[in-house]
């Protein structure tokens, strides 16, 4: 335990191996639900939610589940998490829990968090993988809110519409109008604007890589359990 490395594993998530831009998970809902700021918030503090108690607890179970049996076990973890999600949602952010729609539920096939699960909070304790949820879901949600508001700008010529959604009526005047007289351009907010907007922004992240300093990989995940 005490030779993981903490910066490292937060590196990964944020930037490194940021999962929809590196990976490239998750993008059913990443492309679908990214056409405003607010929809792509609202579904990243969710996902990042179920991605931070699902990782809890299969690295607290991971001694005891049979290597035979753990992606089933896993797969039920992660669904009664979603579950517990999405009622909260439907209690008390009725509106955006409707505009996201079955983008919620669908967090259960999100390959991210599955993906997360398998590859590291089997294989390392609690601590680290509580770390690796939060810097993982908070990159995710970082391009969720990123391609959001580039779309909503381009396409509506507004940041934070539906923030009222999240936040409350007192939101009700936080939505930034940049010009009178801004049609918008709809492409930006049809599913064709989505690939695009996301192809720049990997393209961005690569420009900024290629600029950046090489340094040595660091293993940051401990040797898998030993089954007892």
């Amino acid at each position: 335990m005490s030779g993981i490395d903490y910066k490292a594993i937060t590196l990964d998530g944020l930037w490194r191996n940021n999962q929809a831009l590196v990976a490239l998970l998750g993008l059913c809902p990443l492309l679908a639900v990214t056409n405003t700021l607010i929809n792509g918030l609202g579904l990243g503090i969710a996902t990042t939610l179920v991605l931070l108690l699902s990782n809890v607890s299969v690295s607290i179970i991971r001694n005891w589940v049979r290597t035979e049996i753990r992606l089933p076990v896993f797969v039920l973890i992660i669904a009664s998490f979603v579950t517990a999600v999405e009622l909260t949602m439907n209690a008390y952010f009725h509106g955006l829990y409707t505009v996201l729609g079955i983008f919620i539920p669908l967090i259960v096939t999100n390959c991210a968090i599955i993906g997360r699960a398998e590859a590291f909070a089997s294989r390392n304790p609690v601590m680290a993988s509580a770390v690796d949820a939060l810097a993982m879901g908070i990159g995710f949600t970082a391009a969720l809110v990123v391609l959001g508001a580039l779309r909503e700008f381009i396409g509506q010529g507004t940041l934070f519409d539906g923030a009222h959604l999240m936040f409350g009526e007192s939101a009700l005047n936080w939505t930034m109008h940049f010009g009178d007289n801004h049609e918008g351009i709809l492409l930006a907010i049809l599913p064709p604007g989505a690939f695009l907007g996301l192809g720049f922004l990997i393209a961005i992240k690569n420009v900024i890589d290629q600029r950046l300093p090489k340094k040595p990989a660091v293993k940051v995940t401990e040797a898998p359990a030993t089954e007892s």
